[in-house]
């Protein structure tokens, strides 16, 4: 769940059989649909004019793709549990920052990508202007992001456990 260097991704063994699941479906199953869907459609004549076509190469695009994230993600993964962080902020721990330095304005939320999204708690990813802006800095810290505007904001890191759930 959690990137400790660039290339490994701590993963819980449930989320990992989840996303084995996935690529195994995409790279049989589905496969196997969208190459009989271009078939099917090919079979209707023109091609520069049939949306079905069209439709189901791009749909093939975009599930090749994921074939590749999810075949890289799983060969860097780990399972088990992210060594500690020692209050430090890296991917996997749940953080709840202050807002300007008001503690009574707080966020907590999970910073892992978005294969980790639970309805639980809010997840941040690692990339986004919050979540690598707090990366790295430790309980106490102050942190700076930038806002869509352009302006920077100011955070400070109130707690950062690893994530549980």
């Amino acid at each position: 769940m959690t990137q400790t260097s660039e290339n490994v991704t701590w993963l819980t063994q449930e989320a990992y059989n989840k996303l084995k699941d996935e690529l195994e479906y995409l790279t049989g199953p589905a496969r196997t649909e969208i190459a009989a869907k271009i078939a099917a459609a090919r079979e209707e004549g023109d091609l520069r004019e049939n949306g079905g076509y069209h439709a189901a190469k791009e749909e093939q695009g975009k599930q090749e793709l994921r074939v590749r994230q999810l075949t890289q993600l799983l060969e860097n993964a780990k399972v088990g549990t992210p060594p500690a962080t020692d209050g430090e902020v890296a991917p996997g721990t749940v953080v709840t920052i202050a807002f300007d330095g008001d503690e009574d304005d707080t966020l907590t939320f999970l910073l892992a990508s978005r294969e980790y999204a639970s309805s639980d708690i809010e997840t941040y990813s690692p990339q986004s202007p919050l979540g690598s802006g707090v990366m790295g800095h430790k309980v106490g810290e102050d942190a700076e992001y930038e806002l869509p505007n352009g302006k920077k904001a100011s955070v400070t890191i109130l707690k950062a456990e690893p994530y549980s759930g």
